[in-house]
């Protein structure tokens, strides 16, 4: 082991900015991506996901003057797609937070090039989840403000807290609220970069959302404190937003739902699927800006392993989900999961366990984890899968009753699919708006990762 350290051919620890890059450099590589008309790809997104995010608007404009009965929830499926996009939304945004805060108190380096955008796209997955829970009431502007905690007098009823609605919309507000803010402190000092670098209206509004920044040691010394104590408040929420979306099943009586796996099922799953669509557009925006020097394969080799390590635990969940429905001699859970697997909804399974298990074990090669069209395919493929998982654990749970005659199957309407698409053309499209006006990578971080580079070599040599 001693040799293959001390041999020039083996880099145990890749740099983590490479190329030669000076802190020039980076500073107008990262900013010019803001102030330089976008290349043709970005336009060619652009081409596709606002007609796309259109369609969001014009499914929810017919759903608001028709009413829900447009999607193709029914007796006995009473929840059909409109949930199950929103638990895939809110375990979408998991990654961000997870790359920004808890990866940040551990000190890891690696997420520097990668955790403004993460935490963006966090952002934008919460905006899309929220989507369905506000419209599923049918008329929101009679039924939203039911979901606040306003004083009694106003609604001469108290709401009732036991709903589980209620606990989504108390932790996805506050999820979203506290990864705002833990995105846009860290933005302040590269804000204030492009200020200094820009002219007229342009410098006018970055002055204002760089509240005043000059880079003192006194404004260094509060925003490592404000950016530490927000990390800290954030990592909690890692674990208790999709704890508690998860409750919206594990709390109730049905056969398939009701289970204490769940909380950390879900979380897994929600990291799992997080990594998936930051491996997804991080790959994108790397070919697009040519950001190969400073989003390295030594980053996406690292999110690969982190994908393979929590589907391995996703995988395990469904093993155990099957073992306890065996070991508890239940024959409604027994008949539940066995009907998963091998009732009408079968493709829907056996696509799951494909994407989720199956694929990701190709990230033990190391081969695979340094292919960048193999893992934005199979990132691609999990993200698929964990769909169909929320598909999986919410319809074949509903659609087969206690009783043979309330049987039913469940189809989606143009509404609910349009609805869906729609949301996947809205996040692209908030997206991409991101990478034009706004700094991708963190400025000040990846100085200092880099400075830190620097300080290495100087030592070795």
């Amino acid at each position: 082991m001693a040799d293959l350290a001390l041999d020039p051919r083996v880099e145990l620890n890749p740099p983590l900015v490479t190329g030669g890059q000076t802190y020039a450099d980076l500073t107008e590589k990262i900013s010019s991506i803001t102030e330089q008309p976008p290349p043709k790809q970005w336009y060619f997104g652009m081409a596709i996901a606002v007609p796309v995010a259109l369609l969001l608007f014009g499914c929810l404009t017919y759903l608001v003057s028709t009413g829900i009965g447009v999607w193709g929830n029914n007796i006995p499926v009473g929840w059909g797609w409109d949930i199950t996009n929103f638990v895939w939304w809110i375990g979408i945004g998991h990654a961000g937070t997870l790359i920004s805060a808890i990866l940040f108190l551990f000190r890891q380096k690696w997420r520097t090039s990668i955790n403004r955008a993460a935490e963006a796209m966090t952002l934008f997955a919460v905006a899309c989840a929220a989507i369905y829970p506000l419209f599923h009431t049918g008329r929101p502007w009679r039924a939203a403000y039911w979901l606040f905690p306003l004083p009694n007098e106003y609604l001469h009823i108290w709401q009732n807290f036991r709903s589980p609605l209620m606990w989504d919309v108390f932790a996805v507000s506050t999820y979203g609220t506290v990864s705002l803010l833990f995105w846009y402190v860290g933005l302040i000092p590269d804000l204030a970069t492009l200020r200094d670098r820009a002219a007229g209206l342009r410098q006018k509004i970055f002055a204002i959302m760089s509240f005043g920044w000059r880079g003192s040691a006194r404004q260094w010394k509060h925003y490592e404190l404000a950016y530490l104590i927000l990390a800290g408040i954030s990592t909690p929420l890692v674990l208790s937003v999709h704890s508690i979306v998860s409750f919206d099943f594990a709390t109730s009586v049905l056969p398939g739902w009701h289970t204490t796996i769940f909380p950390p099922y879900f979380v897994a799953g929600a990291i799992y699927s997080g990594f998936a669509m930051v491996v997804s557009l991080l790959v994108l925006a790397r070919w697009i800006y040519g950001l190969q020097n400073l989003i390295t394969l030594k980053h996406l080799d690292n999110m690969c392993k982190v994908m393979l390590a929590t589907g391995m635990i996703v995988g395990f969940s469904y093993g155990t989900e099957y073992f306890i429905a065996w070991y508890s001699a239940n024959p409604f859970e027994q008949f539940t999961f066995r009907n998963r697997a091998f009732g009408p909804y079968w493709w829907a399974y056996w696509t799951m366990i494909t994407c989720n298990v199956l694929s990701p074990q190709l990230f033990w090669f190391k081969k695979m984890r340094q292919s960048l069209v193999g893992m934005f395919i199979i990132s691609i493929f999990i993200n698929i899968g964990m769909w169909f998982e929320r598909f999986v654990i919410i319809v074949t749970s509903l659609h087969r009753d206690f009783l043979p005659s309330s049987w039913g199957y469940f189809r989606p309407t143009w509404v609910d699919i349009g609805t869906f698409t729609g949301t996947i053309g809205l996040f692209l499209t908030l997206f991409l708006l991101f990478l034009r006006f706004l700094p991708a990578i963190a400025i000040a971080e990846v100085k200092g990762v880099l400075h830190g580079q620097i300080q290495r070599e100087k030592g070795d040599h």
